[in-house]
């Protein structure tokens, strides 16, 4: 028996005429795939009823939200999944917290919950019922400003002023957590009970908060200076 003969089927299609024909069939039903969705997605651009139709489901209805901030109780009707930073300025008008990365990158969004500074981007809204939310509206009272924005505005500790709002309430967030003898990454001495804030100390902790102007100079010494007068 010759090697022709041995590797033929019984129709007489050889072992290499095989795999071509399959391999050639595989690539048709690959290539009409593809053409049908480049043929359906440009029916769906043409066809408005179609696009609505493949559209992704509707959100979760909305939800009533107490949320109490700088010492006033609003309820507010927002998507569950609305950030505690959106629900701030689209629904209850409170614009000083900025939106700046809405990665929790920067700090610009920067608040303080029950005297606790958090990036309000990075968490729901709806977790703060029953919290006490301040902002950087309610560090001032009435036209006397807060301490923390007194010495900012001292020691130019801001230019463009974007992430200003976030820089205060991080300092004043800051401030209560050294007092309160929690150390960090730089601090020599872990046990305490109240720490030295140094402008290492001090730059260590604010690093959470990015200013692009490169103000970081009258921001430390507006800090440092009013950990002075704490002490």
């Amino acid at each position: 028996m010759d090697k022709s003969t041995e590797n033929s089927s019984e129709d007489g299609q050889t072992r290499r005429e095989f795999i071509v024909n399959a391999a050639a069939v595989g690539t048709g039903l690959a290539l009409s795939g593809a053409l049908g969705q480049q043929v359906e997605a440009a029916e769906v651009v043409n066809d408005p009823v179609k696009a609505v139709a493949i559209q992704v489901p509707n959100p979760p209805e909305a939800i009533s939200v107490e949320l109490t901030v700088n010492g006033a109780t609003q309820t507010v009707k927002i998507d569950p999944r609305t950030s505690l930073l959106d629900a701030l300025r689209e629904y209850m008008g409170l614009t000083g917290s900025k939106k700046g990365c809405d990665h929790g990158q920067c700090g610009a969004c920067t608040v303080l919950v029950d005297g606790r500074r958090i990036n309000s981007c990075l968490t729901f809204a709806v977790m703060y019922q029953g919290k006490k939310i301040t902002t950087i509206e309610g560090l001032a009272r009435g036209e006397d400003l807060h301490p923390m924005q007194a010495a900012f505005v001292k020691h130019d500790g801001f230019q463009c002023g974007y992430c200003t709002p976030g820089q205060i309430c991080s300092a004043v967030g800051m401030l209560a957590e050294a007092k309160a003898g929690c150390a960090s990454a730089v601090t020599p001495d872990l046990a305490a009970a109240t720490h030295e804030l140094t402008d290492a100390e001090i730059r260590e902790r604010m690093s959470g908060n990015i200013c692009r102007c490169g103000a970081y100079p009258g921001i430390v010494e507006a800090i440092k200076s009013l950990a002075r007068s704490n002490a």
